[in-house]
């Protein structure tokens, strides 16, 4: 399956002076803010490239100062993690009354947090491995006996694979859990897929093609995601095409319950007998050279440019509400 070429794109004159002056957001306090950079400039250029007036803001400190007396109509969030991916700094914007891209309030707070998310996936229905809260070193033993080792432990309110480790004992259960509590005190287990994983991108309620990722790491960890350079990505991603359909329903149900706008990425794994599991979704993915987005809109005719002025398009639907 072939997917065509992005063209040169210029946006339209008249949507340009409908953006006006637009401030990309970037940086933050988190522990993402080295990707969050990388993702911002990337983002500013594609911006200008395509002709908007968008110059960059490094977020850090206190986030009401962001909005104090602000020289900007519009904010491109590219801050990835807390503060700017969590639910914060869409709660503040939102009270300026300033339009900013990407999910709401409530659906960036409950996508942030790993552990809520999946209550609602398993609430609606939706498939996604089974899971515990661990609380203290001594959950340990029950937990190990009612989930099916491997486990992954996660801290809950991270993004970009921090913290995440593989764990096939008691023993590793306990450590892997003190250093994800020393991240979040929210500390998620659950049984581990064997299998490939995917993931899938949405833009504006449409399912983009899913790529296939694979590693020699053990899993598609921080390294693999933005430092390593034998990752490998499938595009076409290798199901049957009625697979691939399957797979993109289902991200874009887990994009609906959770309440997600706009744009956003799914991961999911693939276990031996075929089925999809549901592990999370980011509200705000990378925009770097390495990331997801930029390269299923790649694979569907959609020029980087494009992406982030599609992106940024729907603030003006906020402005007119």
């Amino acid at each position: 399956m072939q997917h065509s070429e992005p063209q040169a794109y210029q946006a339209d004159p008249e949507l340009v002076r409908a953006l006006g002056r637009v401030a990309v957001f970037m940086g933050g306090d988190s522990a993402e803010r080295e990707v969050s950079l990388k993702s911002g400039k990337a983002v500013l250029a594609a911006l200008q490239s395509a002709g908007v007036d968008a110059f960059a803001v490094d977020v850090r400190g206190c986030l009401l100062e962001t909005v104090d007396e602000p020289e900007f109509d519009r904010v491109f969030i590219a801050l990835h993690g807390r503060g700017g991916e969590d639910g914060t700094l869409q709660a503040i914007l939102a009270q300026a009354g300033i339009p900013y891209t990407g999910s709401e309030v409530l659906a960036s707070a409950l996508a942030m947090d790993k552990l809520r998310t999946k209550y609602v996936f398993e609430g609606c229905g939706l498939p996604t491995p089974k899971f515990r809260t661990m609380a203290s070193v001594a959950d340990a033993k029950q937990i190990a006996a009612e989930l099916r080792m491997p486990l992954s432990v996660k801290p809950s309110r991270e993004g970009s694979s921090i913290g995440i480790r593989k764990v096939s004992s008691v023993e590793e259960l306990i450590e892997a859990y003190e250093k994800a509590e020393a991240l979040d005190t929210l500390v998620l287990v659950e049984e581990w897929v064997e299998g490939p994983e995917f993931t899938v991108s949405l833009l504006q309620d449409r399912a983009l093609p899913a790529i296939g990722l694979s590693t020699d790491h053990e899993f598609y960890d921080y390294d693999a995601k933005y430092l390593a350079d034998d990752t490998r990505y499938r595009i076409p991603c290798g199901l049957a095409p009625d697979d691939e359909l399957r797979l993109q329903h289902l991200a874009l149900d887990a994009f609906r319950v959770v309440g997600c706008r706009t744009w956003g990425r799914v991961d999911i794994m693939q276990d031996a007998d075929g089925q999809f599991w549901l592990l999370e979704i980011n509200t705000v993915p990378g925009m770097t050279d390495h990331s997801l987005v930029p390269m299923a809109a790649r694979a569907a005719g959609i020029s980087f440019e494009e992406l982030v002025v599609r992106i940024l398009r729907d603030t003006l639907e906020d402005a007119d509400a």
